[in-house]
């Protein structure tokens, strides 16, 4: 067992952090109040973000501690310069994955900004890139193995779930790959095929429902299936049918999943304000009509359809 994890260590020692930290940086400028930082940490779901000045040097670092004792202090709308944290520990371009983990070790900080040679900010790392980063690594290792096998039989996946008629999946209207590794980017397909639906001008409200449902079928991809996901959109002149499918743990049980109130999110996905145990609910709720087929270890596909012209 020792061998095999110094062979595993060996493997991931020396991945660059440029290789994988976060590049597209949230960060605030010192003149900002904390109040201003308040809400960007909600909106985008952070816990902690770089203060740099007028040449992206980074000069702090603010977090939701930070904003906690400011709130106790009535402090909310002081500048972030006077409530940051100043002196920053900053890894630069050449720090390798493994120095890295001995920072998060060591410091037990929630995250380190990542600077080039003349101290400019060019990304951040946090405890989920370096999970996201082996876990890359070892999809890699794992992708030439018997093609992840057959996960669903291929004919059915080829059919729609509700209607039995051929789907071609090529042809689809509109396509998103879902990206796991980051629950804070769960979303972001059915915002996208929102902003599509828009553009064929489907009534406002049959936007809604297709959003809401396709969110919930995405965030359950995201949080669930530790493997990527698909959406699929198909447009006919009276329904619209959107699949969601993914190729990960699948569902034990999808009588209890369909239950609301039910989860098995982790408790730090609970803290995000996500696994409420609405998904397969409100997809159910917001669709007029739903199959989800899945297995445990074979994956999920979830169709849902939607019609346009409802009497």
């Amino acid at each position: 067992m020792t061998e095999i994890l110094e062979r595993v260590q060996r493997v991931f020692a020396n991945i660059k952090v440029t290789e994988f930290m976060t590049k597209d940086v949230v960060y605030v400028k010192p003149d900002r109040t904390v109040a201003q930082v308040k809400e960007i940490l909600r909106l985008k779901r952070i816990s902690g973000v770089p203060v740099v000045d007028d040449t992206n040097r980074v000069v702090g670092i603010i977090s939701i501690e930070d904003i906690i004792k400011c709130l106790e202090n009535g402090a909310l709308y002081e500048r972030v310069s006077e409530h940051m944290t100043k002196n920053v520990i900053c890894l630069n371009e050449e720090t390798t994955l493994q120095d890295v983990i001995k920072h998060f070790e060591r410091y037990r900080y929630g995250r380190f900004p990542v600077v080039d040679g003349n101290g400019s900010l060019i990304g951040i790392v946090t405890k989920n890139d370096i999970l996201a980063a082996v876990a890359t690594r070892l999809g890699l290792l794992y992708l030439h193995d018997e093609r992840r096998k057959e996960v669903l039989d291929e004919d059915i996946l080829n059919r729609s779930l509700v209607t039995g008629e051929e789907i071609d999946k090529k042809g689809a209207d509109f396509y998103f790959k879902i990206d796991y590794f980051d629950v804070n980017l769960a979303g972001v397909g059915a915002a996208q095929l929102k902003k599509f639906l828009i553009t064929k001008g489907v009534l406002d409200s049959d936007i809604r429902r297709v959003a809401v449902a396709t969110y919930e079928a995405e965030t359950n991809v995201v949080i669930h299936s530790g493997s990527e996901g698909e959406i699929f959109c198909f447009l006919t002149p009276d329904r619209i049918i959107v699949r969601v499918e993914d190729k990960g743990k699948g569902i034990e049980s999808i009588e209890l999943a369909m239950k609301e109130g039910y989860s098995t999110a982790p408790d730090y996905v609970r803290e995000l304000g996500f696994g409420a145990g609405m998904g397969l609910p409100n997809m159910k709720r917001f669709s007029d009509k739903m199959v989800v087929l899945s297995e445990k270890g074979k994956g999920v596909v979830v169709e849902m359809v939607f019609y346009t012209n409802k009497k």
